[in-house]
């Protein structure tokens, strides 16, 4: 059992998983963009480094504000930079949103299946089978450089932080 814990209204949820550790390897895994097609967190980027924006759900307030927030900062990037947002939407439900919002700068990734993204980087939140709101930057050699988990699914991530980071990753 997990003594680990983020607040949903005020109420202690329970977090699944392992943390990764910054300067630690990142685990690989595989994310769904369709019923049936799948995409490799890692071998399906690499060489770039990565900006990966956990969100529980892109139906709510703060989920749709941060990634919108993601897609804005990923239209300033270079080449090398690849924008993620993992949640566990289902991936027709993450491409409409991103339709109707005109999201184009980030790739959409959906956890819906076996919640791997969550066990392999401790953001599964039992109690709803959601993530935990996060942010992680995976540099080019595959390395976590960055790794923030919100300590409330309500409450917004440092963007500020998370970009001051992805500067020194990048430069």
């Amino acid at each position: 059992m997990s003594n680990r814990t983020v607040l949903f209204r005020e109420t202690p949820m329970t977090l699944l998983g392992t943390p990764v550790t910054v300067g630690g390897p990142a685990p690989e895994v595989s994310l769904s963009t369709s019923f049936v097609d799948s995409f490799k967190l890692l071998g399906d980027t690499a060489g770039k480094v990565r900006l990966v924006s956990v969100i529980p759900s892109i139906d709510t307030g703060v989920c749709e504000a941060q990634t919108r927030r993601m897609n804005e900062e990923a239209g300033k990037l270079g080449d090398n930079v690849v924008v993620l947002t993992i949640s566990v939407d289902l991936p027709m439900a993450q491409k409409r949103w991103c339709g109707a919002a005109g999201v184009e700068n980030v790739k959409m990734l959906s956890d819906y299946k076996d919640m791997a993204f969550g066990e392999a980087y401790g953001t599964w939140v039992k109690e709803i089978r959601a993530e935990q709101r996060s942010v992680f930057i995976i540099d080019a050699n595959d390395v976590v450089r960055y790794a923030e988990y919100v300590p409330a699914i309500g409450q917004h991530p440092a963007y500020d932080a998370a970009m001051d980071a992805l500067k020194q990753v990048t430069a």
